[in-house]
């Protein structure tokens, strides 16, 4: 399984420090804490994308471009990729190139995100936002996998004749997760395609989740990628640690009290009881995610995320070490005897898509793929999805 770190790119005052950082510290302390984690060996770095205030990260392929070529080991992802309200032709094209930058290090998570009003700003009706998704990224495979392309849909002008370019690394395209916490229109989506299924469910009981993975488990099998049990699942999570678990509650309280998603809203004991936040000792945290698996079944990732609510950078990169240093290792080993037989430990690299694509006789430095489903022979503009 990965385990990684993913932020949302909060601008939050500091309640403690009575410090509230302007954009320009926060988006370097980011870039801070993506290298910090890649130097004390975590799996994958992710970024939100967001476009309008307390949130910095409006641009997530120019900060993944830069942190790759400062790591070395560590996937760059994105946390979110508004699917609605980016154009598909920029999102082919822009993560394409970073696929490319990076070596084929890198992948990436669709999704709606939360902000209703960003879709007039790009000039979408937020009331369109599934079949926005589903057409778009419909578009954004054709791209990927065809290298001349005549389209015509409902949300942008047609299309004649064009090439996306750069074309994508070794003609595999990245590596995609579709994200959601309510919707199993975008878990069909992505069992559809055989695609990864991240439930970032923060917020959310798992009793939720399990009904979503499950869902999804059972839509990838049905459109024949495989098992049910080998789809490719990711979960969100959160957590503050401490070697003694009073400290670690009497620290993150001022922070959780005021936060801006769910300050002054459920109190810390309610919160940490009903969703997966976490505050405790780093025993605490592996006895609970460790269980994860027994609930969802097994999945190859897991996103913590550990930069919010106006914490300072400092107590952030003490986190990240305590997560890599004490819980992880000791996580891997718990699920990774949990893990069946003939299902995936990890997302697929690039590399492995690479062989993969040869072996199914699909041209490498071409096409990969097909717009057309060849278990139920539609494409996904014309699926119930």
């Amino acid at each position: 399984m990965q385990f990684g770190i993913f932020s949302v790119s909060d601008v939050t005052r500091d309640p403690v420090a009575d410090h509230t950082p302007d954009d320009t510290e926060r988006v370097r302390d980011m870039l801070t804490i993506a290298k910090h984690a890649d130097e004390a060996g975590l799996d994958v770095f992710a970024t939100g994308e967001h476009h309008n205030p307390p949130f910095v990260a409006s641009s997530p392929t120019t900060m993944l471009g830069y942190l790759a070529g400062v790591t070395k080991n560590i996937t760059l992802s994105t946390a979110t990729t508004l699917i609605t309200t980016n154009d598909p032709v920029r999102i082919a094209e822009e993560y394409a190139m970073l696929q490319v930058i990076s070596g084929g290090r890198m992948d990436l998570m669709m999704g709606r995100g939360n902000t209703g009003p960003v879709y007039p700003w790009f000039g979408q009706d937020i009331r369109q936002g599934i079949p926005l998704a589903v057409e778009n990224y419909a578009l954004v495979r054709r791209l990927w996998t065809e290298d001349v392309v005549d389209w015509e849909g409902k949300f942008r002008t047609p299309l004649q004749g064009f090439t996306s370019t750069p074309r994508p690394l070794d003609g595999v395209p990245p590596f995609v997760w579709h994200g959601s916490i309510r919707s199993p229109e975008i878990a069909e989506q992505a069992a559809y395609y055989g695609d990864g299924f991240l439930h970032n469910n923060i917020f959310w009981p798992m009793s939720h989740t399990k009904q979503m993975v499950r869902f999804y488990r059972q839509r990838y099998e049905h459109h024949g990628h495989g098992r049910a049990d080998q789809a490719i699942v990711g979960l969100g999570g959160q957590v503050f640690v401490r070697p003694r678990s009073q400290d670690a509650w009497n620290e993150f309280r001022p922070y959780f009290d005021v936060a801006p998603v769910y300050g002054h809203g459920p109190s810390m004991e309610d919160f940490t009881r009903d969703t997966p936040l976490t505050v405790g000792s780093p025993q605490q945290v592996i006895d609970r995610y460790g269980a994860f698996v027994d609930e969802v079944g097994y999945y190859q990732r897991q996103m913590f995320l550990t930069d919010h609510a106006g914490l300072p950078l400092k107590t952030v990169l003490e986190q990240i070490d305590i997560l890599a240093d004490q819980i992880v290792p000791e996580l891997r080993k718990i699920v990774e005897a949990k893990r069946p037989e003939g299902v995936p430990a990890n997302p697929p690299t690039h590399a492995e898509r690479v062989a993969a694509a040869r072996t199914a006789g699909q041209t490498v430095a071409g096409h990969v793929g097909d717009s057309v489903d060849p278990y139920t022979g539609t494409v996904a503009e014309e699926a119930d999805l």
